[in-house]
């Protein structure tokens, strides 16, 4: 009897592990590569709208910089659940260790700089490339933690670029896709706001 409980202790505690190592499975080359590559997206897109709400001052820039942190926020629980180091961990405003990413920040930041409508145009730019760019890392994975992110961080960006389309258009001026085919542009400038798991 003693010698059967011991087994049967055994085998909980095999059957734990075994569970513990699914929840934390490891993570492809790729899919370490896309999370890097993803949050300093965001971070990219947080550190252009602090420069322009600094500069002009509209709300909407200090609004989705808030939601810009929350998305960088949740990229990073999955860098600590899988022990991924944070390439953004103790950067400045406006500094990025991937080189693509700095040079287009700095190209950004001197369109924005230009004038406002500049600005909000480089916000729909930005929002359009996340869309565009986490719609290619979906085919990378199937992890559910991964998906989840993808999924709230798209919902997110569709909000943002819903908000500066309908603030150009209140100022009468248009923006023409990048990145998205002008059938999905469309698609979501003209569908209703996500909640994006709230």
């Amino acid at each position: 009897m003693k010698n059967g409980g011991i087994v049967a202790v055994a085998i909980l505690l095999g059957v734990a592990a075994c569970q513990k190592e699914e929840q934390v499975a490891d993570l492809t080359a790729q899919e370490q590569t896309d999370l890097v590559y993803l949050i300093q997206e965001e971070k990219l897109a947080h550190d252009v709208y602090v420069f322009a709400y600094e500069k002009y001052g509209e709300m909407i820039f200090n609004n989705i910089t808030s939601s810009e942190q929350s998305h960088m926020d949740q990229v990073e629980v999955v860098l600590v659940k899988y022990g991924i180091t944070n390439p953004i961990d103790g950067l400045d405003v406006g500094v990025f260790q991937n080189a693509a990413l700095q040079t287009l920040y700095g190209n950004l930041i001197a369109i924005a700089d230009s004038s406002l409508v500049h600005a909000l145009k480089v916000g729909a730019t930005i929002e359009d490339l996340d869309i565009h760019d986490i719609e290619t890392l979906y085919a990378n994975s199937v992890n559910p933690d991964l998906i989840g992110v993808y999924d709230v961080l798209t919902c997110g960006s569709r909000n943002h670029l819903r908000s500066f389309i309908s603030k150009l258009d209140g100022l009468g001026e248009t923006y023409v896709p990048q990145y998205l085919s002008t059938a999905e542009f469309d698609a979501i400038v003209n569908s209703a706001k996500g909640n994006c798991g709230n």
